[in-house]
């Protein structure tokens, strides 16, 4: 019993049997869900989202928050659009640049955190304001609406986003690809460390002579670079480029890296937690659906379960003290 107990402090072992707990469930109320190609075409719906959280997850790990995520999308969307019609750039140097727009977005707000010393959630909630702002002023150079998109695009990026390799969808490859990445560079590389140390004691890390400002302004740069790789993946996914790609996106983002078990005061949590996560919320609302529930509904039970998870770990956490 003792030895259960242990394995189930981990909080990714926690979130692996929820997670497991879910198919299980939901397979049971209707089988339909089990079939391989609606497992699996399921993970396209909300592979953006964990995504974006999984380079989200080296801010947190700072103690830092970053709320643009969603304006940060929208804006490299419609860029990319705006670039590739109205501009003529073929698509690789499209995509190249507006991977760079996001870092640099990521860049502006984590220098008035790191350097200026403003608090993260009035910096990116302004960036959200004015990334927002942006894509919306953008769009208005492309021969569309902004509420119409740009579409159009040529017919290999529309179709990247739907290849499947041997039944799996790219997305999902690409989600796992990252998480490997990403978990290499936080757990295996100096870098890596010194984000957690960032987290942990900034004042530590001055006494060692590294420098917290740089690592953390550092993280804003790979939360906005992952934000845009989204965004250009959204476009490809649905064939148009829209300013407001994003929107609606930024909350349940957040949500999947506090759920994974990322502390919001920064230190301690990881990919592999944020990664879960995501896959816990998006096969909720994907078995909702698929049980009738209706779509006005279904963010109700996951603000219950991030409000219930995160209470019962606090409540533990309390208990051991």
């Amino acid at each position: 019993m003792d030895r259960l107990k242990k394995i189930f402090s981990h909080w990714e072992v926690f979130l692996a049997t929820l997670l497991l707990l879910e198919i299980f469930v939901f397979g049971n109320l209707n089988p339909r869900i089990l079939r391989p190609n609606i497992f699996l075409g399921s993970i396209n719906d909300y592979s953006f989202i964990i995504i974006v959280a999984l380079f989200l997850t080296f801010v947190f790990l700072t103690g830092g928050i970053d709320i643009q995520s969603g304006a940060i999308m929208g804006l490299s969307s419609i860029s990319l659009g705006i670039l590739w019609k109205n501009y003529n750039l073929n698509m690789l140097s499209a995509i190249l640049l507006v991977l760079l727009l996001g870092a640099l977005c990521g860049l502006f707000s984590g220098i008035i955190v790191a350097y200026v010393g403003v608090q993260p959630m009035i910096v990116t909630l302004g960036g959200s304001f004015l990334f927002s702002g942006l894509a919306i002023n953008i769009s208005k150079i492309g021969v569309s609406s902004s509420f119409e998109g740009i579409s159009g695009f040529p017919e290999a990026f529309v179709d990247f986003a739907h290849i499947k390799i041997m039944g799996f969808p790219i997305l999902f490859i690409l989600t796992l690809l990252f998480v490997v990445i990403l978990y290499i560079v936080l757990s295996k590389t100096p870098y890596g460390r010194e984000v957690y140390l960032s987290g942990v004691s900034p004042n530590a890390m001055r006494y060692s002579g590294l420098n917290p400002k740089f690592i953390i302004a550092s993280t804003y740069v790979i939360s906005g670079f992952g934000a845009s790789l989204a965004g250009i993946l959204l476009t490809s996914y649905l064939g148009s480029a829209r300013p407001d790609a994003g929107n609606e996106l930024t909350l349940p983002i957040i949500t999947t890296v506090v759920l994974g078990g990322t502390l919001t005061t920064g230190g301690k949590g990881g990919v592999v937690g944020t990664v879960l996560a995501g896959f816990i919320i998006g096969f909720l609302k994907f078995g909702l659906s698929m049980i009738d529930v209706s779509t006005q509904y279904l963010n109700i039970p996951v603000g219950l379960l991030l409000i219930g998870i995160v209470a019962l770990r606090r409540v533990k956490k309390l208990k051991k003290a």
